[in-house]
């Protein structure tokens, strides 16, 4: 008896802890991801202060080939990667916002084809701490794609539609749409 009771208190504190994930999460997500945005552009401004500055105006050299030279592509590239945090810290034109970061994320990139000398070891299997530090940029990628798809109107709940029942078949939209109209009565 006493299992059972124990058993359905954490059921219980699980299902509150869940319930608290889906109404923050996001919001965590995005302020977490805009701080980031605006901690690495803030060092930009800094010159020799932010590690990624060098590979960022070499980048930005090769990639106008030789009209953009690093005094002036780092001071730009700081102001967008502020932009982008407090874009997303603000929750402020979230989809202009996105669209920067994407551009920004796609740029970041680069030097994996650029200079892959200075990127991989041995081997493309084989990232040395340089390219690891782009490499991990695909977790903020996915960061901003799930943010971006919030605010195109999708939910995150912890509300499961029934188990699947012969006939017409619904679609997301259609459940998130009866989600929202059931938070609404």
């Amino acid at each position: 008896m006493r299992n059972n009771r124990v058993i359905s208190l954490i059921a219980s504190q699980e299902k509150k802890l869940t319930a608290w994930k889906a109404q923050n999460g996001l919001n965590i997500l995005r302020i977490s991801l805009g701080l980031v945005f605006i901690w690495f552009g803030l060092l930009k401004f800094f010159p020799g202060v932010s590690p990624a500055e060098g590979l960022a105006g070499k980048t930005i050299y090769t990639l106008t080939f030789g009209l953009v030279k690093p005094q002036v592509s780092l001071p730009l590239l700081a102001m967008w990667e502020c932009t982008i945090g407090f874009g997303l810290v603000f929750k402020k034109w979230l989809r202009l916002t996105l669209l920067l970061l994407y551009f920004q994320m796609a740029g970041t990139f680069l030097p994996l084809f650029f200079f892959p000398h200075e990127t991989f070891g041995a081997s493309v299997f084989i990232p040395t701490l340089l390219g690891q530090y782009i490499i991990k940029n695909i977790v903020l990628v996915s960061a901003a794609i799930v943010i971006g798809a919030a605010a195109k109107g999708s939910l995150i709940t912890t509300q499961y539609p029934t188990a699947a029942v012969p006939g017409p078949q619904k679609t997301n939209a259609d459940y998130c749409k009866k989600v929202r109209e059931a938070e609404l009565v």
